[in-house]
């Protein structure tokens, strides 16, 4: 007796027919929208829910606080890029830089760093919102120990250096603040 040979394998075309995915779709549930207007990719997104209780809760202020970030880091970068001299003048109370080249350098890194701070205004993803704020603690960090070792290397304090030393050190607080708060774990209801 000889063994009848199976029929030979029929690809489906249900992949490329539309119609019949939107079928499949359509029963599965998916894809189309439901009372609350709605839409689910997926079967489990269903299931779990609205996704907004997932979100990140934001602490009181954390977003003027990036949006006054983003304007401050801006607003030096081009300062720093268009009248180097005025900004070291208006730090050190010097008359002249020699090379005006590291002050404009200072402010294309400042501009880069704008550049993620206005990003970072615009997400709701955690870990973006805590980066940001964590390159924002360490430029002023870094900011605040070089200008003190200029002025001790000095021996002369001007106001406004003073006065950078002092708007850094709460500008590092805030910003250390915020990442704490954004990082925290929700209490339980």
């Amino acid at each position: 007796m000889a063994a009848k040979q199976p029929p030979p394998l029929m690809k489906k075309h249900s992949q490329t027919d539309l119609v019949s995915r939107l079928k499949t779709r359509k029963i599965l549930g998916v894809g189309g929208e439901d009372d609350d207007g709605e839409v689910h990719r997926s079967k489990i997104s269903q299931v779990l829910g609205n996704e907004i209780k997932f979100a990140v809760r934001e602490p009181l202020g954390l977003r003027v606080w990036q949006l006054v970030s983003a304007i401050m880091f801006s607003g030096v970068a081009i300062m720093a890029l268009a009248f180097p001299d005025q900004l070291f003048d208006a730090i050190f109370e010097e008359e002249s830089v020699s090379s005006k080249t590291p002050i404009r350098l200072y402010g294309g890194a400042l501009l880069s760093i704008a550049l993620i701070l206005w990003n970072a205004l615009y997400t709701a993803e955690k870990a973006i919102i805590r980066w940001s704020l964590l390159a924002e603690a360490c430029y002023f960090a870094v900011q605040f120990l070089v200008t003190t070792v200029s002025l001790a290397e000095s021996s002369r304090i001007a106001t406004g250096a003073v006065l950078l030393l002092v708007s850094r050190a709460l500008f590092i607080l805030i910003s250390i603040y915020y990442y704490y708060q954004v990082g925290r774990r929700p209490k339980k209801v």
